[in-house]
């Protein structure tokens, strides 16, 4: 069976990912959709080659258009943040399946909606978590479940990038979901949550841009039995982007930038220090769109690799980060205009 794929929301991170789409077999790109004509059509011609025999993808200037054009399985949902709820529900309404970009939504209520929505309906849906279906990462969870380092007590990892902004030219806008949290700050959280579960505490100390986004945090996540978790992101300080599972008797380092790591350190008392190199097809999002490719084909409405429940757990941790920093966060409307 042949997955077609549309997408929503035209910008660089959706063609970053689509441009891997040619890396899937029985995957093609048939249509995009934009609130602007000639940014969709710009965005067809470009990707062109990942639809297959060289078919230009049918370029729709609504997102309706998109939702019901008859040719499209799923649907990738690549609009800022606060828009991921009203084009998710909507797909998901007009019986596409969806991958919805992390951060899933902007609030822990949103994200529940679309997730019971996609329950109710019986289709599938994911957040694109590409961290999670990374070879490297994939291994990674195979020596922890082995116990190649006994049990895992402690988890850390930090991501920065430097991004200034200039108050006399820009600023960053909370109806964009702009700032760190949703777009960066979700990573480490994620990579904690794969690991350890649902913490039971979540302390966060961060900075707060005067447009109300955060631009650095660390967070502390605790969990039963003294476990825990030390998270760290910014967009004031390029940050190596390093994560480490520590474990009883070993840990297990991901270099930088473990997000979309190629390789991997064991570390266990008594052997030397052994590196586990797992190479990344294309730029990396091949792994995560062959999952739903392969999951929608198979009619299933969820990934054991990155399921809905973890989606929702890792939204708790962002709406509890956001409220302590006292983040300004702005949630769209639940319809498409």
């Amino acid at each position: 069976m042949t997955v077609r794929w549309g997408v929503a929301g035209p910008g660089p991170v959706a063609g970053k990912v689509m441009r891997d789409l040619a890396h899937v077999p029985d995957a093609v790109l048939t249509a995009v959709g934009s609130r602007s004509a000639g940014r969709a059509e710009a965005f067809a011609a470009v990707h062109a080659a990942s639809a297959g025999h060289g078919q230009v993808p049918t370029a729709h200037g609504s997102y309706r258009g998109l939702l019901g054009d008859p040719d499209v399985d799923v649907v990738y949902v690549a609009t800022p943040h606060p828009h991921h709820r009203a084009l998710a529900l909507a797909a998901l309404a007009a019986g596409k399946a969806v991958l919805v970009e992390k951060s899933f939504t902007v609030t822990p209520a949103a994200t529940r909606e679309v997730v019971a929505a996609a329950r109710a309906a019986g289709r599938f849906a994911m957040e694109a978590m590409w961290t999670r279906f990374c070879p490297a990462v994939v291994r990674l969870r195979e020596l922890v479940a082995d116990g190649a380092i006994g049990e895992v007590c402690t988890v850390t990892a930090d991501l920065g990038v430097r991004h200034p902004v200039d108050p006399a030219t820009q600023s960053y806008n909370p109806e964009l979901g702009d700032g760190l949290l949703f777009h960066l700050g979700v990573y480490p959280v994620s990579f904690a949550q794969m690991l350890l579960g649902a913490p039971e505490a979540v302390v966060a100390h961060g900075i707060v841009h005067q447009s109300g986004v955060d631009v650095e945090e660390s967070v502390l996540l605790r969990y039963p039995g003294g476990r825990s978790a030390l998270l760290f992101a910014s967009l004031r300080s390029p940050a190596p982007g390093e994560a480490r599972v520590l474990g009883t008797s070993g840990w297990i380092q991901v270099p930088p930038r473990f997000h979309y790591p190629s390789r991997i350190v064991l570390h266990r008392d008594g052997h030397d220090p052994e590196t586990i190199g797992a190479r990344l097809t294309g730029a990396g999002y091949t792994h995560e769109l062959a999952e739903v490719t392969e999951r929608v084909a198979g009619g299933h409405t969820e990934s054991e690799i990155m399921p809905l429940a973890d989606t929702v757990a890792v939204q708790d941790v962002l709406g509890e980060i956001a409220g302590q920093l006292g983040m300004r966060v702005i949630e769209g409307p639940a319809e498409l205009p």
